[in-house]
């Protein structure tokens, strides 16, 4: 599709939003030689800001209106952030491509330097999100939570104004911004389960566009794509939602893959996790299906 064509991408207007889809529309142009411009789109999720994600509600809070751009033509193709994607996209629509993945643990950043476990009590850690709150609690019941939304820059100015005391945050966020000096401490899976697709890109096209699935297809690294389609098959499993504390990380290990998995109610109780290594999946289907198996556990534990 090279020759001339220049290739519409849609994605949100945030500093994150701009960094990561800039540097895949670069690899892009160098990998196929088509030029892009930007469709810049402010989505639900970007104008509610003064609310936890959890209350908003509904699935897809960053990708409607991107979608609605997608499918009445105004763009060729959307970059997201995967954990962003719900698992059912609207009709029409479908992942075209999953690029390499960035790291996909969490990062914490404290105000004086220390670690995690070193807060004092009573600490205040802030955080948008359930998954980490439910995983952290359990390692440090005795320290507040607080909601805490807004771009990366702003998390951890409160930090540094002493509003809360640490933010928790996606590493590769932190990088893509240029941002690492920023993380005081990396947590292990083994300690925080990361959230379904963290750290990967979902390039979203029309459903039938053959030449754009053709184009976007140079760049999919199909070990992340996999390791993905095993954690979403998670998600769908137990109806996953930013309401929903769930949390799906898969690895690459030898020849197998290990999908580690967690699933609590949403006012954080009943925290259950699986963990399941098999023989690494040849294709996507089979390892969405492998995910919806250790979903379906997760749904039918009890604590």
């Amino acid at each position: 599709m090279s020759g001339g064509r220049t290739v519409t991408v849609a994605t949100r207007k945030s500093a994150l939003a701009l960094a990561q889809s800039r540097a895949w529309m670069a690899e892009l142009r160098d990998k196929t030689h088509v030029e892009t411009k930007e469709l810049l789109v402010v989505t639900t999720g970007d104008k509610i800001q003064d609310r936890p994600l959890q209350e908003v509600g509904g699935k897809g809070l960053f990708l409607k209106e991107i979608e609605e751009a997608l499918l009445a033509g105004e763009a060729d193709l959307a970059v997201h952030s995967l954990k962003d994607v719900p698992g059912e996209l609207a009709p029409g629509l479908l992942l075209g491509c999953v690029p390499r993945r960035e790291d996909a643990r969490d990062a914490v950043h404290t105000r004086t330097g220390c670690k995690f476990l070193e807060l004092p009590h009573g600490a205040k850690v802030g955080t948008s999100s359930l998954r980490r709150t439910v995983q952290l609690r359990a390692l440090r019941p005795d320290l507040e939570f607080v909601p805490l939304r807004g771009n990366v820059d702003t998390r951890l100015r409160r930090c540094a104004e002493g509003v809360v005391d640490a933010v928790i945050l996606a590493h590769a966020g932190l990088r893509r911004l240029g941002r690492a000096d920023a993380v005081t401490e990396l947590l292990s899976p083994d300690v925080c389960i990361p959230a379904v697709g963290q750290g990967a890109l979902g390039i979203e096209i029309r459903s039938g566009d053959e030449a754009m699935l053709s184009l976007v297809s140079e760049l999919e690294d199909i070990e992340t794509a996999i390791a993905t389609a095993a954690e979403r098959g998670v998600m769908i499993a137990v109806e996953g939602s930013c309401q929903v504390p769930v949390a799906a990380h898969a690895e690459h290990i030898g020849n197998e893959l290990r999908l580690r998995a967690l699933l609590a109610e949403p006012d954080g109780s009943n925290v259950r996790r699986e963990e399941l290594r098999c023989p690494w999946p040849e294709t996507l289907q089979r390892a969405q299906e492998v995910g919806a198996l250790v979903g379906r556990a997760l749904r039918a534990a009890k604590v």
